[in-house]
């Protein structure tokens, strides 16, 4: 297999193990501490959730796109 070949095969694997990790990560906080669910109203707990959640998306984004820039 060619070097640049196996370069980029390595970067979409990198790519998806992360985006994997990062989305464990929030079902697991979402699901496990109930913190994506709120019942008549959110706690501050789920808004610092929801405000993790976006910040982290926002970073992951611009994570990828350093990463895949040629």
């Amino acid at each position: 297999m060619e070097n640049e070949t196996r370069a980029f095969l390595i970067l979409i694997a990198n790519t998806i193990s992360i985006v994997l990790l990062w989305m464990m990560i929030n079902v697991f906080l979402g699901i496990y501490f109930e913190l994506g669910f709120f019942e008549s109203y959110p706690t501050w707990k789920n808004i610092l959730y929801y405000i993790f959640l976006i910040i982290s998306f926002i970073l992951l984004i611009r994570h990828l796109k350093k990463k895949w820039e040629l």
